[in-house]
């Protein structure tokens, strides 16, 4: 998937404590979710169709990770 970032707008989840262990997601246009490293925010994003973001976050509330 060939997303463009550049316009992205970035955000870390309001349960964050402010450590140096964040990530950061960003509601893309094309309906793909993005996913970054807060310290590194100009290095590499990983991006994810909306189906397989869906179904990481229903593996997480059922407990699979």
């Amino acid at each position: 998937m060939d997303t463009d970032l550049a316009e992205a707008n970035w955000f870390k989840s309001t349960r964050s404590t402010g450590g140096k262990e964040c990530v950061e997601v960003a509601w893309l246009a094309n309906g793909a979710v993005g996913l970054r490293d807060s310290k590194n925010p100009t290095g590499p994003a990983l991006v994810f169709a909306s189906h397989e973001w869906d179904a990481f976050n229903e593996g997480l509330k059922a407990g699979r990770f």
